[in-house]
């Protein structure tokens, strides 16, 4: 590079519009789409939490992925409808970095959490005289600091592999959030080596969490067919699919926004693919969880009645 390259000291996120009134539009509709969010994963954190019914395993996974949930939503949103609405697309390196560790921290915690469920499923309804044993508290709390502690690790490693880079010249992320292959791109260091353990890492955690929910929901699936009773059928389903729909959600929005080649000059389209697996699958999980499943409305309903009877 030339002698009189400087290094920069802020980056440029990317807008959804220059017209000012579609910015306006935007800031309102991603405070709606947050609240919304939000309100939905603290009401099922709220429930599961006082309601002393839902204090098993199932309920104990599915209350720390809503806190999952309204922390990763949380990174990007509320910083994407304040720069819309006061047009300012500014982020320090330092936010950046912090928002790309928290990212990828939350998203590993995610998707660990949602291979941990498919597990507890598993030894549910394979094996339901042993779940006391196998599913019991301490195995659980186990379970879900490791899904933390390692996240910590993937997290810490690719920020810090990231931001040992140069980055001069171009300081314009073409997202509306700050992500490690757009910062690739305007890096004028080799990111071979970068390129090269985001995607090996990536394969490796994605690929051992598919196989594991894969196989956890074929010997599912395979024991649900000999339930004797078309009822018990029904209520086995009915626990399993909306995990499936969101492990779906999340595994294959993330996998093509990672994969889908974007253009160097940033795309409309490539920003609405982002929004979809880092803003849909949180808001869509509280929804699909809560209207799929009995306990938790019947437990929202108490809640409610005893609230107005107060």
């Amino acid at each position: 590079m030339s002698n009189f390259t400087t290094s920069v000291t802020e980056f440029l996120l990317m807008g959804f519009s220059d017209t000012r009134e579609l910015q306006i539009l935007y800031s309102l509709l991603f405070f709606l789409i947050y609240s919304a969010c939000l309100m939905g994963n603290i009401l099922i954190v709220i429930v599961t939490t006082f309601d002393s019914r839902l204090h098993t395993p199932m309920y104990f996974f599915l209350r720390n992925l809503s806190i999952v949930d309204a922390c990763f939503i949380s990174i990007t949103v509320p910083q994407a409808f304040i720069n819309s609405l006061v047009n300012n697309r500014t982020i320090s390196v330092t936010g950046c970095a912090a928002q790309i560790f928290l990212m990828i921290f939350m998203a590993f915690v995610e998707f660990t959490l949602l291979t941990v469920m498919a597990r507890d499923r598993y030894v549910a309804i394979c094996h339901p005289l042993l779940y006391p044993v196998i599913m019991n508290p301490n195995i659980c709390m186990q379970m879900t600091l490791t899904c933390l502690f390692s996240g910590l690790l993937y997290a810490g490693f690719h920020t810090g592999y990231t931001f040992r880079l140069s980055f001069c010249q171009s300081n314009v992320i073409h997202q509306f959030f700050c992500d490690i292959p757009s910062l690739l791109k305007i890096s004028c260091s080799d990111t071979f080596s970068n390129m090269l353990f985001l995607l090996g890492s990536a394969l490796v955690v994605g690929i051992g969490c598919f196989t594991f929910i894969t196989a956890s929901y074929i010997s599912i699936f395979s024991t649900v067919l000999k339930f004797p009773v078309k009822e018990d059928q029904r209520k086995a389903f009915s626990t399993c699919v909306p995990h499936i729909i969101v492990v779906s959600l999340f595994l294959f929005s993330i996998t093509y926004v990672h994969l889908q080649p974007s253009s160097d000059s940033g795309s409309l389209k490539d920003i609405i693919f982002s929004v979809f697996y880092s803003i849909i699958p949180p808001f869509l999980n509280p929804i699909i969880y809560s209207l799929r499943n009995k306990q938790i409305k019947e437990a929202l309903r108490i809640m409610i009645k005893r609230k107005l009877s107060l």
